[in-house]
């Protein structure tokens, strides 16, 4: 599903932010990245949904030579990839519910559509949110937007479900729930590569750990 090969990514000339990753992350995968602040994890994902362009390497997702891919095929692989920001990247302006229509718009879909409207309805009573669907993001708790962050990523039935950090602020009884809802979204045949530093949750859960440090992968 993702792989890559002696995958370099350079900025401001010389500093190496990944050197020379090797990975291969097989479809229906659950596998955490981890490292301490700085380890590249969050640049290891934008490389996967080309928020960023590998400087030396390949990379394949679902296949597509990344090197190769051009403009209009990164928005057509985009739809196949859920992803949740570590800063949420919920609009402001817009209410919960808007939120997750929104993120069906952005791929063609008529937010008007009442089957557009019942899948938003049913991720948001996954995420057990459904009565916070006239809310707007800034009335909510930390764990109530990541929560919303996820079923916005939820929406489009993603293959590959990517996640930066999604428990960084949350209490670990709140943080195991959250990483609940990716374990259940992987069961249902998402690839979900999740991105932390929290090493509770790393060992409670016991999936495949990749871990970085300074840009270098350190075991897989």
């Amino acid at each position: 599903m993702i792989q890559m090969y002696h995958v370099y990514k350079i900025y401001d000339g010389d500093f190496q932010a990944l050197r020379d990753i090797t990975i291969h992350i097989e479809k229906g995968e659950f596998v955490f990245i981890t490292g301490p602040s700085g380890a590249g994890k969050t640049t290891l994902l934008r490389l996967i949904f080309c928020g960023e362009k590998v400087d030396r390497g390949q990379i394949l997702v679902k296949g597509k030579n990344l090197i190769k891919i051009k403009g209009s095929e990164i928005a057509y692989l985009r739809r196949h990839i859920g992803i949740v920001f570590q800063d949420f990247k919920l609009l402001p302006q817009k209410t919960v519910f808007e939120n997750i229509l929104f993120a069906q718009e952005v791929i063609g879909l008529n937010g008007r559509n009442i089957n557009i409207k019942r899948r938003a309805w049913e991720v948001l009573s996954y995420v057990g949110l459904s009565h916070k669907k006239d809310s707007f993001p800034l009335r909510l708790s930390g764990g109530e937007q990541q929560r919303i962050a996820i079923a916005r990523a939820l929406v489009n039935n993603p293959i590959i479900l990517l996640a930066d950090e999604p428990t960084g602020n949350l209490d670990t009884d709140m943080a195991m729930g959250i990483i609940g809802l990716f374990e259940d979204a992987n069961a249902k045949g998402a690839t979900v590569v999740l991105a932390t530093h929290n090493r509770e949750i790393i060992n409670r859960s016991r999936h495949r750990e990749i871990r970085l440090n300074r840009g270098k992968m350190i075991n897989s």
